[in-house]
């Protein structure tokens, strides 16, 4: 997920294209590590984002506009003092570091013209956005850092601006083959972190990705491989490099489920399989990247709480239900008890007194049958106890086998919640669940009991033949779909056995397709707790068989007839409708 050197020239290719010569219109700090740059180019307005965020650092070109501060920090308004107004002449990256160089030209306030340098540096924690003179003096930077703090570089006004040292790395323009491979060689660790140990601006993804089109294990140690196994990183090696030069990128996504887990500008043959989105603009993947990504962190936070409830819930409830199991289990004996009452009743006068045991037939199978006594009661006495316990065991079976079936329906209660947790994507979905939690009683609300306006709703696809898909994210919108949306003839679809989705088909009286039934168990495959299976067996059945019973939980319903198909949760070729 690291912002590379590759990544940082395929976006100074497409800023030379795109903001080249533009005029700076106005700038903004929005965040304390963010500067905003609105643009003025010959093809209309730009913005530029700059982030220095430790854990998250970025830049690329953005159609949002974000609202700043009443009072602009002290950075944003020298930037604003020297900046504004003036044109970018020249956007420069050194070498493959992970630093743009933004030469901007403005008129002093003798109005002689002059040269400033605005500097993004992509380094992790180390990120920073420094202003410098003509001569390299740092005029200021967003992140004062001293001598106190870092013992390699200074960054305050008045040092002197020089890129951070990258050790022994080689230039990956530059280096030649007996270089890399006398640097390469010398490396006691596994291959990939060689590459980006030895090679300026490559990152760990990267580095898998290089050794991987060489047909390299990654994990080997570096120093034990041969000369030709070098020279085949190498030749890949190059291949990149002359990408690089031309400005041959192909920026893309790859997502694992619905989330984002990495973006690159060489097709990464690393993730073969997984879905991977292109795009022709770097600043389009980026901030789809990191707002989607963004997005999933938050959402992931926000439902942490409800996560935990629901897991506590469903932890204790699990015991229960093992413990109520084992009491039906030892439950079963007790016609065993009842048997050796009646035999006793039957027999018992044979029964010598003070006997431990007493072995008669049993009239019911032909077969000997040995009896444990209490010596100290007489036979009709043991008879007594063995119906009191049958008694017992037959009350403890009754009311133990409600019990068990009501904790069943509470554990797939909780396991339909938890899946419902895991498919939320907005806050409104979360909102929704919550309330359904309210609702069952597992919640309570705080504060004045209120009706909360509840936004979320189903998703809607249309499949490849133009009917309208419903997928429900959560118990509530499942029966309102089967139950409001859908009429009799309409198409449900589940998948067998699991927590998971309602999908419903709105067939307009037409008799579907194949591939809409395919599309749709799909859809229901991939909208449940078996979505990272390989397959999934899915239910479906029209509308009409579909029936509530009475006090059922949300989203829980019967069908006595139905089909059943194995379905792919893949839905790369089904976008949501607008």
């Amino acid at each position: 997920m690291a912002l590379d050197g590759f990544t940082v020239a395929a976006l100074r290719s497409q800023l030379l294209d795109t903001i080249l010569n533009a005029r700076i219109y106005k700038i903004a700090q929005p965040e304390n590590d963010e500067i905003l740059l609105t643009l003025k180019t010959t093809d209309g307005q730009q913005r530029l984002l700059l982030c220095a965020d430790a854990t998250l650092p970025f830049l690329y070109l953005t159609d949002t506009n974000k609202q700043s501060p009443m009072s602009a920090p002290n950075f944003c308004m020298l930037l604003r003092k020297h900046l504004q107004n003036g044109r970018i002449v020249a956007i420069r990256q050194p070498s493959l570091e992970r630093i743009l160089m933004f030469d901007v030209e403005h008129l002093d306030e003798l109005g002689d013209l002059k040269k400033k340098t605005l500097i993004i540096e992509i380094m992790g924690k180390h990120s920073n956005i420094i202003f410098t003179d003509e001569d390299g003096m740092i005029i200021d930077a967003i992140k004062h850092v001293s001598a106190l703090v870092s013992s390699v570089r200074e960054v305050l006004p008045g040092r002197s601006y020089f890129i951070p040292n990258t050790g022994s790395k080689l230039d990956p323009f530059t280096a030649g083959f007996d270089d890399f491979q006398s640097a390469f060689l010398s490396q006691p660790m596994p291959a990939c972190k060689a590459v980006y140990s030895v090679l300026t601006g490559f990152s760990p993804v990267m580095s898998e990705e290089l050794l991987y089109r060489a047909g390299i294990d990654s994990q080997i140690s570096a120093n034990a491989l041969d000369g030709d196994q070098v020279r085949k990183i190498y030749e890949e090696l190059e291949k990149m490099m002359e990408q690089t030069r031309a400005g041959d990128f192909d920026a893309n996504i790859v997502f694992k489920k619905d989330e984002p887990v990495e973006f690159a500008v060489f097709p990464l043959s690393i993730y073969a399989g997984e879905t991977t989105v292109h795009d022709t603009s770097v600043s389009r993947v980026l901030k789809t990247f990191y707002e989607k990504k963004n997005a999933y962190t938050r959402i992931r936070q926000k439902s942490a709480d409800l996560r935990k409830i629901v897991q506590t819930l469903l932890e204790r409830n699990v015991r229960k239900y093992d413990l109520q199991l084992k009491q039906l289990k030892d439950a079963e004996k007790k016609e065993k008890y009842r048997i050796y009452g009646e035999m006793l009743n039957t027999y018992g006068y044979q029964c010598e007194p003070g006997s431990a045991s007493y072995t008669c037939e049993n009239y019911y199978t032909n077969e000997e049958i040995t009896i444990p006594l209490d010596p100290t009661k007489s036979a009709l006495e043991n008879a007594q106890k063995y119906f009191e316990r049958y008694a017992k065991l037959k009350r403890t079976q009754e009311a133990v086998s409600v019990q068990t079936a009501e904790t069943k329906k509470e554990i797939d209660h909780l396991s339909s919640i938890a899946a419902a947790i895991d498919m939320a994507l907005l806050e409104d979905d979360l909102m929704q669940i919550r309330e359904e939690l309210i609702d069952s009683g597992y919640v309570r609300r705080k504060g004045p009991a209120k009706k909360v306006k509840i936004t979320s709703r189903p998703l809607h696809y249309i499949s490849s033949d133009g009917f309208d898909i419903y997928v429900g994210k959560n118990n509530y919108q499942n029966d309102e779909l089967t139950f409001r949306v859908a009429t009799g003839n309409d198409w449900w679809f589940h998948a067998k056995g699991i927590p998971g989705s309602h999908v419903i088909v709105k067939a307009q009286n037409k008799e579907l397709p194949d591939r809409t039934f395919e599309e749709a168990a799909a859809l229901a495959a991939y909208y449940s707790s078996a979505r990272a299976s390989g397959k999934v067996e899915v239910d479906y059945v029209q509308k009409k068989e579909v029936k509530k019973p009475g006090g059922a939980a949300p989203g829980f319903v019967v069908y006595y007839t139905n089909y059943s198909m194995i379905a792919i949760p893949k839905i790369d070729h089904l976008t949501p409708a607008e």
